[in-house]
């Protein structure tokens, strides 16, 4: 039985490659992003379903509370939190703090109360999280994206126990490095603050990870669509970086 899903961040990267893996599963995907082009493009990768799309962003609540509007009684079997944004903040007039935490941490925040209801509507029901491996490593600069993804598990850990007696799951993966636009645009900064190429920091990257190399969207996607198909795991924050962090 087909079931549907509601998935931010869908125009591009991780949330493009959930969105192609559970259509492909048979279920209708809602794909939720601040650019209509992308989530276009998305859609047009689809396989066929009752797929819809909205323009909404998960740090305005009267955004998200407007889509809600529109789906109005429709079952949602499954939240999948994946919109974020990355990239450096430094304490200053430009500090980029404020945005990340909204979009990061506030956003899903947002997003899961939003829709709630709708999923309170299936039997059962799944919430599922996309942190990073951040979320357990601290990088210079990146305070607000540490502090986000790792706001992230106790805000999973904290509704994993709140929503278990509805026999609603929640849990969370943390990525390492993806092989994404973001995952690009994050190594062509850092190598530029160093004066390196994007090549060379790249290499440099990989030293820290015992496959040496980037997961591919896809990998997420598919470890995404095993967690939403059982109903023993919650509370979980399941790691996919290619060795870089060994948890015990």
């Amino acid at each position: 039985m087909s079931k549907t899903y509601i998935i931010t961040g869908a125009g591009s990267g991780i949330g493009r490659a959930i969105a192609k893996k559970l259509s492909i599963d048979g279920n209708n995907c809602i794909l939720l992003g601040r650019k209509a082009d992308q989530l276009q493009q998305t859609l047009d990768t689809l396989s066929s379903g009752q797929h819809l799309l909205f323009t909404a962003d998960v740090a305005d609540r009267h955004s998200l509370a407007n889509v809600a509007g529109q789906l109005n009684e429709t079952i949602i079997d499954g939240l999948i939190a994946n919109a974020g944004i990355g990239g450096e903040n430094q304490w200053g007039d430009t500090d980029r703090w404020d945005n990340i935490i909204a979009t990061n941490l506030t956003g899903t925040y947002n997003f899961v109360n939003t829709f709630l209801p709708n999923l309170r509507k299936a039997s059962g029901g799944q919430i599922l999280i996309m942190s990073s491996v951040l979320a357990r490593l601290g990088v210079p600069n990146y305070a607000a994206y540490c502090a986000s993804k790792a706001g992230l598990l106790g805000l999973m850990r904290s509704w994993a126990t709140q929503f278990a007696p509805e026999k609603i799951l929640v849990n969370a993966i943390c990525p390492g490095w993806v092989d994404t636009d973001m995952a690009q645009q994050g190594l062509q900064g850092i190598a530029d603050g160093i004066g390196i190429t994007k090549q060379e920091f790249y290499d440099i990257a990989m030293q820290s990870v015992p496959l040496r190399r980037m997961s591919k969207p896809e990998e997420i996607a598919d470890l995404a669509a095993y967690l939403l198909s059982q109903t023993s795991i919650t509370g979980q924050a399941i790691d996919i970086n290619c060795g870089a962090v060994m948890n015990s």
